[in-house]
């Protein structure tokens, strides 16, 4: 089987290819310019499966409609590979969960409504694909891979802190690697461990100082994906929610 990793240069490219369980091609930006149909063309040339990991970010200055259009170009460019656009759990905003793929969405942000609209463009589009609506990936995550020193947390009155769907980028690498063999694929698919673990949990287990502060209205207090779809194709052991085990899974580092 050949698979072909398309923007792997950013952060969750980098966490996910010295852990990746197999074979595969890993191209940045610098390697392949999606833009250009003939080159793009040429890399997906004889791929059973492709992953795009390139596209805008929070906080970007780039435009979020490139999200879109970068999908659009690797579907047009993957003839017949079965294409895998990186989503996202912001489709579902404040929505209270457990969050299923045909339930409602509701994006708040840019970047939500960015995402959900490469999602109805590769549902009308003929190559197939799946949209996976990723969770927090440690290590990818603004909490632990953006904590800083004097880092602040959002805490509510009865002392609990934000939670999360969370998945490690070790057991995140086997499951994607997993999906390549599967038949059959949905068009959505949410990516997490199936039970939620709170921020504050995550910090104290690696270890992470931090300071707590008053949550306020804006902030969302569980963000559940439910993976009962996940979980026909793949199996999680229990440490996999747990915070303990999330935090293992990312500090362990490269293994094949």
């Amino acid at each position: 089987m050949r698979i072909v990793i398309l923007g792997a240069g950013g952060k969750l490219g980098q966490l996910l290819e010295p852990r990746w369980p197999g074979e595969a091609v890993w191209t940045t930006r610098s390697d392949v310019d999606i833009a250009d149909p003939n080159t793009l063309t040429r890399t997906l040339n004889g791929a059973d499966a492709v992953f795009c990991l390139a596209g805008v970010t929070p906080g970007s200055t780039a435009s979020m409609e490139l999200n879109a259009t970068l999908a659009r170009q690797t579907l047009d460019a993957a003839q017949g590979a079965h294409v895998f656009l990186f989503s996202s759990a912001a489709v579902y905003g404040a929505l209270q969960g457990p969050l299923t793929e045909d339930g409602p969405t509701s994006p708040q942000s840019p970047y939500g409504k960015s995402k959900l609209e490469m999602e109805r463009l590769a549902a009308r589009h003929p190559n197939p694909s799946t949209s996976l609506r990723l969770g927090n990936v440690a290590g990818a995550d603004a909490i632990l891979g953006g904590w800083k020193p004097g880092f602040q947390l959002d805490q509510f009155s009865d002392n609990t802190t934000p939670a999360r769907s969370y998945i490690g980028p070790g057991k995140l690498a086997r499951v994607l690697n997993a999906l390549t063999r599967a038949n059959t694929l949905p068009k959505i698919m949410n990516i997490a461990a199936p039970k939620t673990v709170s921020m504050g949990a995550l910090l104290d287990a690696a270890s992470l100082k931090w300071t707590p502060q008053p949550a306020t209205d804006r902030t969302i207090a569980n963000v559940h994906l439910d993976t009962s779809t996940l979980e026909r194709f793949t199996s999680f052991t229990d440490s996999d929610s747990t915070a303990a085990g999330i935090v293992a899974d990312w500090k362990q580092g490269p293994r094949r």
